[in-house]
């Protein structure tokens, strides 16, 4: 199975501006990118590419003032089945833990494991250790937070989500990544594309999803609060400790962002076949 994945973003600026993207397909897909999602700037404008601390491809440039529009349109291979969560793995203690996740056992900017740690050790304290108490958690956090797309707010951080108990994609996701961080279960922020397919229409408008990686069985397993069943059609850009690493665009100056679109549709199988693809 093949998707089609890309994004459009529209800004107006009103002065150059300098800009960071990260929206390319992370490197660990690349062996499923049948056209890869270069990125066009219009007006053109000169951009670099270098790779960040997490190892995510990371673009930059000085944004012309006015209307400009960046795209990308890739084509990604994809498996057929919907991809299935991890099995009944068990957790390190943090002692055996490889050097590079211990990073992600840390509080960081919208994972406060200072104000979350108490709760956590309530509600999960009691539970098997391992993918039993990662799914427990990621089952909590689908029934306590009611996703609503208007409430969305780019400041809410997981303690805020908690008691709030409304959010996003990405709020359901730092709150688990807290939550598995008091518990000492190493937690990582991910985002990229999740496409529809399977799922009845109507569908909501695109956008990109969060999602996490908590560090059991001795590897990065993918869980999902917000959706919290198998997905299929889910292509990874990048990883952090939190949203705050991974901000799909980051502008330095004053800007108004005129569009937002996101795409990541099935293509036909005659499609396909067509192309040779």
């Amino acid at each position: 199975m093949q998707i089609r994945a890309g994004y459009e973003l529209i800004y107006t600026f009103p002065q150059p501006t300098p800009i960071i993207l990260v929206v390319n397909i992370h490197y660990s897909r690349a062996s499923d990118i049948v056209v890869p999602d270069h990125l066009v700037c219009e007006p053109f404008f000169p951009v670099t590419a270098y790779r960040d601390a997490f190892g995510n491809w990371c673009q930059r440039g000085l944004a012309p003032a006015g209307r400009v529009r960046m795209t990308a349109n890739s084509v990604v291979g994809v498996d057929e089945q919907q991809a299935q969560f991890g099995s009944a793995a068990g957790e390190a203690s943090v002692e055996d833990l490889p050097d590079e996740a211990l990073m992600f056992l840390l509080g960081s900017r919208y994972c406060e494991t200072d104000l979350l740690s108490n709760t956590a050790w309530q509600l999960f304290g009691g539970t098997a250790p391992g993918f039993q108490r990662v799914q427990a958690i990621c089952d909590y956090v689908h029934n306590h937070i009611s996703f609503d797309y208007q409430q969305a707010r780019s400041t809410r951080t997981a303690a805020q989500a908690f008691n709030e108990r409304v959010g996003v994609c990405r709020d359901f996701a730092h709150l688990a990544i807290a939550f598995c961080r008091c518990m000492n279960i190493p937690a990582r922020y991910c985002t990229g594309y999740l496409s529809d397919i399977g799922l009845p229409q109507p569908y909501s408008p695109g956008d990109f999803a969060a999602w996490f990686e908590a560090w059991i069985g001795g590897r990065w397993q993918m869980f999902d609060p917000r959706n919290n069943v198998p997905r299929k059609g889910r292509v990874l850009m990048a990883r952090g400790r939190d949203a705050a690493d991974v901000a799909i665009a980051t502008t330095f100056g004053p800007n108004t962002l005129e569009l937002f679109r996101v795409w990541a549709d099935e293509i036909p199988s005659y499609q396909t076949l067509a192309t040779g693809r």
